[in-house]
């Protein structure tokens, strides 16, 4: 698939940028068999195995691939999954919780911008710099005249990193709130599960609207051609991985990536 392919999945001006009018179920592009998508899942794992070593070989880019979401829309479960297979060498994941003291006593893009990737290597952000016009902008952590300049400075923080040959690909996971509290049931229901609810999750839940409201305001100052936000319908897990697999694997296959060439005849050295 090329990338053109997804550009129903992109949010833009003109599309997918009212979350409460998006599905959140699979669109009709994704097999309505959760056993047929596994399958093509399982082929994309070799695809995207083998394209990484490339990208890796390669050294020509950089691939930094931002998650985000509501609570439960499945971001560690995406890199789990999709990203099976991979060689762990080239392949890393940086996670932004509450910042400690120590981050908090630089500029708020300090701690990020440290993680980002090095030529040939694919960093993925569970979480990422938007928190910080999302939750700082929800929790009232700063006043509006603070959080309000960061979209610019986000724009011209992701400017920067296009123009050091750093592909940006931003995907958010959308799920509706009756998925939402299914998943925090779960949670409570299944004892190997509890370790994965936080009470805090339910104080979140009860802002899902200003949240929604703060993600579309993301949307709408900082989605880009350079930096595109794409919408994943992820109420299906297995829906999610799939879509979030073809898209990777459809930006390093539009690279044509190839192994570099040496400079010396392989059939003229004799190993002995």
């Amino acid at each position: 698939m090329e990338i053109k392919d997804f550009s129903h999945y992109l949010i833009t001006a003109e599309q997918n940028n009212e979350l409460a009018k998006v599905d959140s179920q699979p669109w009709k592009d994704i097999p309505s068999c959760k056993i047929k998508a596994n399958e093509e899942l399982s082929y994309l794992h070799k695809r995207l195995a083998d394209l990484q070593q490339r990208f890796f070989v390669d050294r020509r880019k950089k691939l930094l691939i931002v998650l985000q979401g509501m609570d439960t829309s499945g971001k560690n479960g995406t890199i789990r999954h999709v990203f099976r297979g991979v060689n762990p060498q080239g392949v890393h994941v940086s996670s932004f919780d509450k910042p400690t003291s120590f981050e908090l006593a630089h500029d708020y893009l300090w701690r990020v911008h440290r993680c980002t990737p090095r030529d040939g290597e694919i960093m993925i952000f569970d979480r990422s710099h938007y928190e910080d016009v999302l939750a700082v902008r929800v929790n009232e952590l700063k006043p509006e005249s603070v959080w309000r300049k960061r979209f610019r400075h986000i724009n011209d923080f992701e400017q920067l990193l296009v123009d050091e040959d750093t592909i940006i690909l931003k995907l958010f996971l959308h799920i509706d709130r009756e998925t939402q509290r299914q998943r925090l049931q779960n949670r409570l229901d299944v004892p190997m599960k509890h370790w994965k609810f936080d009470p805090s999750d339910l104080v979140a839940r009860e802002k899902w609207d200003l949240y929604r409201v703060a993600y579309e305001d993301v949307f709408k100052k900082t989605s880009h051609p350079h930096a595109p936000w794409y919408l994943i319908p992820a109420s299906k897990k297995w829906a999610r991985n799939l879509l979030v697999a073809r898209l990777v694997v459809a930006y390093l296959d539009d690279l044509q990536l190839s192994y570099p060439k040496v400079d010396f005849d392989p059939s003229t050295i004799e190993i002995i």
